[in-house]
């Protein structure tokens, strides 16, 4: 095969190549390509991106100087282009003017044709509106991210755990140094300088919820304790985090570090204030229950000792009456009546205030109220233990028993039911007390009612013996009610 070069070929076919090669060049390109008269300076040729970007036609643009269309942002009107013809093809910032007078940023080249195309040059133009547009909007956004980041409490950083389990920090706000009392380029340059100030009881929880999350890609959020040795200070953080896999490198966190140390204070100050509260109850109701018993004890001694010493005198005045005093008589039988009509109050009142029976035992107790409940209210009770006496101590028995009857109460008066079961247990580690009903249940939204003062009590009482407290919906229908009280209590709590 015989291979032409164009330098083989006569001077007019060299020509009319280049002239070929030149115009597939010029439409076919997405930028600006003019060829320029040197001596006159007007446009030759102009590819059709110059034309659709100037508004012309080719006609109306043969007929300007370049000149015409494109100035430099100097202020040079290019009016001679010679001075440039001689210097290498760089880049000249410049601005290009449309047909309506209206302009956009280029970035011009011009070049000498080629020896054949003698007394012409060639200018590129590459309109910049997009990139201009671009470099606008990334700079309109960092400005934004910047405000954000400035404005955002505590420290915004980029985590990245390696492939090789190295670490660094991409990034690091300004708040570095406020939050951990080093500088972002101190801890940068020795990432590990982190870790050191975790805690040591609270870094194995770091790095623990660090691999979880490298390794399914889920959130990161952990708190814990960091030690400031410069301020000799320890604070509470809360790290939050959302990690990516960046291809070749490992998994890069973008997240916020935040100083909790207050709301940890508050927090820790609302627990105490709660536990405080809750032994400030325990204390009232072991308070109550000691009034009530020993009131109960008054009222069954003493009232019902001289209700008891009237009735036996009243007995022997009625005995001494004359047997034609019949209005006498009738009058000392009504008293004899109110006597004993006083003596049962007295026993009802003093069984409420606190049940002799209790001192039985908590069985014996509950198995009593339930019956009572059932003759008072037509509600049947079915009452079952799994042994016949429990031995609790005084307060836990007294406690048990008092939300057993609170709950009966509440039964009778909202539950509408027919039927209860209640079911005693002991087992190895608690004793359980579970009392179920058929009525028409308890909304989630009653048991949260500021005024349940009911419900609120039964569960202080049974949180007061470190026991647990549930009410919920029955398996059949209506609710059920569950208390536990581990056995140490009750033997702690034992005479």
């Amino acid at each position: 095969m015989i291979r032409i070069s164009p330098t083989m070929l006569p001077s007019d076919t060299h020509l009319e190549l280049h002239s070929a090669w030149l115009s597939l060049i010029m439409q076919g390109a997405y930028s600006e390509i003019y060829l320029i008269d040197s001596k006159t300076h007007r446009i030759i040729q102009a590819n059709k991106a110059a034309r659709r970007n100037l508004q012309y036609t080719a006609a109306a643009l043969y007929k300007l100087k370049f000149s015409d269309i494109c100035q430099l942002n100097t202020g040079d009107s290019l009016c001679d282009l010679s001075a440039i013809f001689d210097a290498p093809p760089i880049e000249y910032p410049s601005h290009c003017i449309r047909r309506d007078h209206s302009t956009y940023p280029a970035e011009l080249r011009i070049f000498k044709s080629p020896s054949n195309i003698a007394g012409h040059v060639i200018a590129i133009c590459n309109d910049l509106t997009a990139s201009y547009a671009s470099a606008h909007a990334l700079s309109t956004s960092e400005s934004r991210f910047h405000a954000i980041v400035s404005n955002t409490p505590g420290l915004v950083y980029q985590f990245l755990l390696g492939l090789d389990h190295s670490v660094s920090f991409p990034y690091l706000s300004a708040g570095c140094q406020a939050l951990l009392g080093i500088s972002g380029r101190q801890l940068r340059a020795n990432p590990a300088l982190f870790v050191q100030h975790i805690q040591e009881e609270d870094r194995a929880s770091y790095l623990t919820t660090m691999a979880e999350s490298a390794a399914t890609l889920k959130n990161w959020n952990w708190e814990g304790r960091i030690h400031i040795e410069k301020w000799n200070d320890i604070k509470w953080i809360n790290l939050r985090a959302t990690p990516r896999v960046i291809e070749g490198q490992g998994v890069q966190w973008e997240g916020v570090m935040t100083n909790i140390t207050q709301s940890k204070q508050e927090q820790f100050e609302i627990r105490q204030s709660r536990t405080q509260l809750a032994e400030l109850s325990a204390h009232i109701e072991h308070i109550k229950d000691l009034e009530r018993t020993r009131i109960a004890r008054e009222v069954h001694d003493d009232l019902g000792g001289n209700l008891t010493a009237i009735k036996m005198a009243l007995a022997l005045l009625i005995r001494r009456l004359p047997a034609n005093e019949a209005a006498l008589l009738e009058k000392a039988q009504y008293v004899d009546s109110l006597a004993d009509r006083s003596i049962e109050s007295i026993h009802r009142i003093a069984a409420d205030l606190r049940p002799s029976i209790l001192d039985i035992g908590i069985v014996a107790a509950l198995e009593w109220h339930s019956r009572e409940f059932a003759k008072q209210s037509g509600v049947a009770c079915h009452f079952h233990s799994n042994r016949e006496d429990i031995d609790l101590g005084p307060e836990p028995a007294a406690a048990l028993f008092r939300v057993f009857q609170e709950t009966l109460t509440n039964i009778g008066k909202h539950a509408q039911a027919s039927v209860v079961q209640i079911k005693l247990a002991l087992n190895r580690r608690c004793v359980s007390l579970t009392v179920t009903d058929n009525g028409r249940g308890i909304a989630a939204a009653d048991q949260r009612k500021p005024k349940s003062f009911g419900i609120r009590g039964m569960i202080e009482r049974t949180h007061a013996l470190k026991g647990e407290f549930l009410i919920d919906a029955a398996p059949q229908g209506g609710c059920r009610v569950r208390i536990k009280i581990p056995l140490s209590v009750s033997k702690q709590n034992a005479p």
